[in-house]
């Protein structure tokens, strides 16, 4: 694959803006209360990143890294956990953010297991959301950047094809 096939979906400066708009909902939520954010590796972490620097509120930041795709662009239907949380989630406020909502297995598995922790408040955050590819339809995002149409397969600002493409500034189609 290379850029020349690609197709620019969403630009940097959408992107921007629609965290920039997240952040202002999260500020207005949280307030002064502690937010602990748990990022998906790989894929969450440009998102991540940004939205953290927009927010007002004290935050902690974590990651946990589990995967349904491996390398390629149909999910296994099995979830992988690679790394786990490190911080100690009872009676906290958090936030999973994640790059993609599609088939809902990672998200289903990450709120079940967070939720076990005992949370204050579970909320989930993703840049973009594929409801055509649901297959676990109870599934819903409580801040969505951007909702992909169709099945698409997309790249860049943290989502991947085999590793690579994550660095683009934008989403693009492949």
């Amino acid at each position: 694959m290379n850029r020349q096939r690609m197709q620019i979906k969403i630009t940097k400066e959408e992107i921007e803006s629609r965290i920039s708009q997240i952040a202002s909902q999260l500020n207005e939520k949280y307030k002064e209360e502690e937010l602990y954010l748990i990022g998906t590796l790989k894929g969450s972490v440009f998102f991540l990143c940004e939205l953290a620097k927009m927010l007002t509120m004290p935050v902690i930041l974590d990651f946990v890294q589990i995967s349904s795709y491996g390398d390629g662009k149909v999910s296994s239907g099995k979830v992988d956990k690679k790394l786990d949380i490190s911080c100690d989630l009872e009676k906290q406020n958090v936030l999973i953010v994640e790059d993609i909502i599609d088939t809902g297995r990672t998200i289903q598995y990450l709120k079940k297991y967070i939720g076990e922790k005992n949370p204050k408040r579970l909320e989930i955050c993703t840049l973009l959301d594929k409801p055509a590819r649901r297959e676990i339809q109870n599934i819903v995002a409580d801040y969505i950047g951007f909702v992909i149409e169709g099945d698409e397969f997309v790249v860049g600002y943290g989502l991947d094809y085999a590793q690579k493409y994550r660095n683009l500034p934008y989403i693009a189609t492949i």
